[in-house]
């Protein structure tokens, strides 16, 4: 369906197009019944769609991290990712997925490491493209982010990233460039600036580059509350300013287009996209095309299998696949029955059921199957596992509504309950009946800001004000501060439990964003340790779950190094001298370091595996699928010998003096080897690589399966030498033992190019490697361009 878009826009005054450039409230735009348009909607993703509300009550599929999803290097998979989001999308009324994020892992210390899929431009742009077509087949947008740059959390808000525009367009902007080629509706620019100039502001990248240059025709929305202007980020390419109804825009730009600063025509470009975006989505209501509904996809089942194909097994002596008769199995680790499936921050989501490791395996090895804590890393309370009902409550003490939780967490910033005013609202209470399994002293919390009390049995335990720490406001979500108090309470009593806290500004919104904490009691660490490996050493099999906290891997702050939190690594020690099966199974978005990898039997890297996490460890660990994933970053023995990994701006600037040499091909010429190159990761079966044949961009290798099991191989085809060898294609092949198949694959044009003032092809001889990872190169040939 062909719409004048122009005939809308001269229906509209000039408040009306304003009011279209900032959010009406956090996640929408504002309708427009005169013209047909609807609200538009946007939620967080990028593994679930959140939708308006950060609310337990409206659950949402969790899917594994994006690390996860690149380390399928599986297109095909994730498309399939897309069409279920865009479903979960228009269940919920949401338009436009803020996702995917595709900046690069410059540096291991990336707090949002987790968030973004990998080192290395191709991979990144490829997976990203084939998220943004599978959300858009579904009639829902998605806003490709941080434009550009944004590869480290560190003073976000100001910090200016220095950058030749070599390497900007050489590896920073190639991502992005190929998501628009892919068709995405939206993007979404970064807090930082780039060599001075805000991203919000950047009229040079913005229109110059993406709209003009690209022939990008979605619109661009800002990251929240990074809009700090008025006619500079008017006239720097951003067309929406979010959130609102607060921005440096509404009357203060209609103000600067009727005193002509601001000519109406750049008004009307960006109306003009949002209109393109809503005929898109079907926000335009007679406007847009009759979308047919998409086939359904099943959440739980696709949850369970990215997972599994994303699972990377670094190392294995032959203890996996565990045999099914395994007699008796020690599952050790904080991170075992409590699971950390996801990252901090705007990637948070709430899925209706979570499967820990403990409970997966269990499930599949019965009662042979026994749990000890180790050691607990985390800094604070995990969120107590009781249900809730949270009241709303206003000034007078008059209760507004009530909703029911199924754990006592509190995350409400937009999307309250119905008869929840937010101008009306003062504080929210959860109200929790809580039966302790063993008696002695209970540690609870309150994590947020703001007036908090806490009550047992009526009895006031907490009283007092929690000032937010830091100068980050995102802080009170990604990292809340804790105040804790010791109770004694006896096993099978009842308690009940009230926490109240008051709401807070957040952006010009009233919000509450609280939970509260517990843990059993529990002997010192040093005797938890000693009690695991005693488990251990009467166990079969050991498998520990190690892995970093929300404290760690979060939106909002870097890492301050890559060790694994707490007492792990001497968890992980004493267990292996105990039981020589030590199965390490390591619950992390990005890289740690492994001190004890050589004591082990094997390593599985799970990622944030979502919420599918435990059944599908026990389908890996037991062999009904095989681990299918291979690395998507690099991985150092330790930080130190990391070739780029600072994040800290000096004097409000971080250069990225490394120019092109990120992830593997800054290794390439380090004297230092890495612990795990890119592309590394076992499976269950073994490979020959037999033949490679090439002509122009075209290669076909030829593969065979020499192992005793049905296996899956991702063929990776390099090309250069040195540290300018880069992954220049990859395909997916699946085969029976003893069957040989042909991975046919089209090599990026952009491999073979460079920038000089524009893209120019290298010409002459050009050197292509195929193997099972960088430090793989089976098969080599060359083509002639």
């Amino acid at each position: 369906m062909t719409t004048d878009l122009d005939a809308l826009i001269k229906h509209l005054d000039l408040p009306a197009k304003i009011s279209l450039l900032s959010g009406a409230d956090t996640w929408s735009l504002p309708p427009l019944p005169e013209i047909g348009l609807d609200r538009l909607v946007m939620s967080d993703g990028p593994i679930g769609v959140r939708g308006e509300g950060w609310s337990q009550a409206d659950p949402s599929i969790a899917l594994p991290s994006p690390t996860a999803l690149a380390a399928t290097w599986d297109l095909d998979l994730a498309r399939q990712v897309g069409r279920l989001l865009a479903q979960e999308a228009r269940r919920k009324g949401v338009h436009v997925l803020l996702a995917p994020t595709i900046n690069l892992h410059r540096s291991p210390l990336g707090g949002r490491h987790f968030e973004c899929y990998s080192e290395d431009v191709h991979l990144t742009g490829e997976v990203g493209a084939a998220y943004v077509e599978g959300v858009q087949e579904g009639g829902v947008a998605t806003t490709p982010k941080h434009f550009v740059a944004n590869d480290f959390e560190t003073e976000r808000y100001t910090v200016s990233v220095q950058v030749s525009d070599k390497v900007l367009r050489e590896v920073y902007l190639r991502p992005f460039e190929r998501v628009v080629r892919a068709g995405a509706w939206g993007l979404m620019t970064a807090y930082n600036s780039v060599n001075g100039t805000t991203m919000s502001e950047h009229s040079e990248l913005v229109n110059g580059v993406l709209k003009d240059e690209w022939g990008f025709d979605g619109y661009v929305v800002s990251d929240w509350n990074a809009v700090r202007t008025t006619e500079p980020s008017a006239f720097g390419g951003t067309d929406v300013a979010m959130p609102g109804p607060k921005t440096p825009w509404g009357d203060k730009l209609a103000e600067a287009v009727r005193a002509g600063r601001v000519p109406e025509s750049v008004i009307d470009d960006k109306v003009r996209r949002i209109l393109r975006l809503a005929q898109r989505t079907g926000a335009l209501r007679s406007h847009s095309p009759a979308a047919e509904p998409p086939q359904a996809v099943d959440g739980v089942a696709l949850a369970r299998e990215v997972a599994t194909r994303s699972f990377t097994l670094l190392t294995n002596n032959g203890v996996l696949p565990l045999p099914a008769g395994t007699g008796s199995v020690a599952v050790i680790g904080s991170a075992a029955a409590e699971a950390r499936i996801m990252g901090g921050g705007s990637a948070v989501v709430f899925p209706d059921r979570t499967v820990s490791p403990l409970e997966g395996l269990r499930e599949y090895g019965g009662a042979q199957v026994r749990y000890a804590l180790g050691t607990d890393p985390n800094p604070r309370l995990n969120p107590l596992k009781a249900p809730a009902t949270g009241e709303f409550v206003d000034a007078e003490g008059t209760v507004l509504a009530a909703e029911e939780l199924e754990r006592a967490t509190g995350l409400w910033i937009s999307g309250l309950p119905e008869g929840a005013d937010t101008a009306e609202l003062h504080r929210v209470r959860l109200r929790v009946r809580f039966v302790p399994e063993v008696s002695g002293e209970h540690l609870l919390s309150v994590q947020g800001i703001g007036p908090f009390s806490l009550t047992v049995d009526g009895e006031t335990v907490y009283e007092g004000v929690v000032e937010l720490e830091g100068d980050d406001p995102a802080a009170v979500l990604v990292a809340p501060p804790e105040r804790r108090v010791a109770v004694p309470m006896t096993a099978g009593v009842p308690y009940e439990l009230v926490i109240s806290n008051v709401a807070h500004d957040y952006g010009g919104r009233r919000v509450v964003v609280f939970s509260l904490g517990h843990a059993d009691p529990r002997p010192d660490e040093d005797a938890l340790i000693a009690e695991a490996a005693g488990l251990a050493a009467a166990s079969e099999v050991a498998v520990v779950v190690a892995g970093t906290t929300m404290a760690v891997e979060s939106e909002g702050f870097d890492r301050k190094d890559l060790r694994l939190p707490g007492r792990q690594d001497e968890l992980i020690s004493a267990v292996a001298r105990a039981n020589p099966r030590t199965v390490v199974v390591v619950n992390s978005g990005s890289p740690v370091e492994m001190p004890w990898v050589d004591e082990v039997a094997a390593v599985l890297l799970v990622w944030f595996p979502g919420q599918e996490a435990g059944a599908a460890l026990a389908e890996v660990l037991y062999g009904e699928a095989e681990p299918g994933g291979r690395l998507p970053t690099t991985w150092p023995v330790k930080l130190a010998d990391c070739p780029v990994a600072d994040v800290t701006p000096v004097d409000g600037a971080v250069p990225y003096d490394e120019g092109v040499y990120i992830g593997y091909r800054a290794w390439a010429r380090h004297d230092v080897a890495p612990a795990f190159w890119f592309g590394h990761g076992l499976g269950y079966t073994t490979w020959s690589y037999d033949a490679i044949e090439a002509e122009g961009r075209r290669v076909a290798v030829t593969v065979t399966n020499t192992g005793a099991r049905r296996g899956r191989e991702v063929v990776q085809v390099y090309t250069g030498e040195g540290a300018d060898r880069v992954l220049a294609g990859f395909g997916v092949v699946e085969a029976e033992p003893g069957q040989s198949v042909r991975a046919e694959l089209e090599l990026a044009e952009r491999a073979f190019q460079v920038w000089a003032d524009g893209w120019r092809t290298v010409e002459g001889t050009h050197r292509i490697e195929a193997g099972g990872g960088y430090d793989d190169p089976a098969l080599s040939t060359s083509i002639r361009l």
